[in-house]
């Protein structure tokens, strides 16, 4: 039996807006409109809810994103986000194996975009 992801929400308080922010500037297809947009991100499902995010307490790493999207191209990310001016409070940061941009969509969700390789 092999298992794989499915279905990964988040919540936001303004559902439309929420959906627009990653339609429009995360760049996804938006697969069904309504009170539960569907995004299709791969193989799995990516839907926003309605509701209050609530960040993780005293955890470690005190910042870590909710959900990371893997990108081939970050340069072309991060343009996208300069051009709808998401504020991306750590800048750019990279190790060995990967860059990264880490920030929070509108509604309160931390974020982050990466590039591996």
């Amino acid at each position: 039996m092999s298992t794989q992801i499915a279905v990964v929400s988040l919540w936001a308080e303004d559902v439309p807006q929420a959906a627009s922010f990653y339609r429009d500037v995360i760049g996804l297809h938006l697969q069904h409109h309504g009170e539960r947009p569907h995004f299709k991100v791969g193989d799995t499902y990516f839907i926003i809810l309605k509701g209050h995010p609530v960040p993780a307490q005293n955890s470690t790493p005190e910042r870590f994103p909710v959900i990371a999207f893997g990108v081939d191209d970050l340069d072309t990310a991060l343009a996208r986000l300069q051009q709808h001016q998401v504020a991306l409070p750590w800048g750019i940061e990279k190790d060995a194996d990967s860059r990264w941009v880490i920030f929070y969509d509108p509604a309160g969700n931390l974020i982050e975009i990466v590039q591996f390789g």
